[in-house]
């Protein structure tokens, strides 16, 4: 029997969607999402307490070094954890409850075997996360043209200031959001690359206001609560939505036209 050429095979890239396609969400689904998430670290608690010390002990270090060294150590620690640190610890947070939908007992080496196995479209992806968070901060910087000059301004004279600095910092944060909401548990899951993984998770959100303008309250809200317990607390939430995460990707993106993307396919 004859094989079909390269470019015709179903799953060549020249055949592959420009995004996954994404279904459509009821408002209130992250907070089903949070439950499946606490369902995960009741299962695997060591693991998943596990990841999040590793979480909260790098939150504490960037919060350390900012404070000794200032604006320069934090653009260190955010591009490292954006580029380095944060995408595979991401990942090992999906593979924990990945293992656990299909009936296994989670293994951290197989965990870290997953993030090490998609390291090049991590690093790409942590690098655009990177050049946004650049620009972002170069924005910011250019907002403080805005400040008052005068020693001791009132509420009206700073009001422009914080009006334009929420409003630029809300654009990139949505930025950041979209982009990143569902690609890297796409990444873990599908043979597929940075940039179909971004296009796709911006269009589920784009897709999926409401529950998705949720899901993004109840992450800002959980980073206001690990900052509030001096960090402490990233260790039990930072888990908590890195399981969510995996649960809200698996319920909205339809990724079924790429090959699985595990560990074990390569195997």
């Amino acid at each position: 029997m004859s094989s079909l050429p390269v470019s015709d095979s179903p799953q060549s890239p020249e055949n592959m969607p420009f995004a996954a396609p994404c279904r459509s969400l009821e408002a209130t689904a992250p907070l089903r999402w949070l439950r499946l998430a606490w369902a995960d670290m009741a299962r695997a608690p060591r693991l998943s307490l596990t990841y999040g010390a590793v979480l909260m002990t790098f939150s504490i270090l960037i919060s350390y070094f900012t404070w000794r060294f200032g604006t320069l150590a934090l653009y260190i620690g955010l591009a490292s954890g954006f580029v380095f640190i944060g995408p595979v610890l991401a990942v090992g947070l999906y593979s924990i409850s990945r293992q656990l939908g299909k009936g296994l007992t989670p293994v951290m080496g197989y965990c870290l075997r997953e993030g090490t196995h998609h390291i090049r479209e991590l690093l790409v992806l942590g690098i655009i996360l990177l050049v946004v968070l650049l620009v972002w901060a170069r924005a910011a910087a250019t907002v403080h043209v805005f400040f008052p000059a005068e020693p001791d301004p009132g509420l009206d004279q700073l009001l422009p200031f914080l009006v334009i600095g929420s409003v630029v910092g809300l654009v990139f944060a949505a930025i950041v959001f979209a982009a990143s909401a569902f690609s890297l548990p796409m990444i873990l899951d599908r043979k597929v690359d940075a940039i179909t993984a971004s296009v796709t998770s911006i269009n589920a959100v784009l897709r999926n206001r409401k529950p998705m303008l949720l899901w993004a309250a109840i992450i800002g809200l959980s980073v206001l609560l690990g900052f509030a317990t001096a960090c402490i607390g990233f260790a039990v939430l930072l888990p908590l939505i890195g399981h969510a995460t995996w649960h809200a990707y698996q319920e909205t993106i339809d990724a079924a036209a790429w090959p699985p993307g595990s560990a074990d396919s390569a195997a």
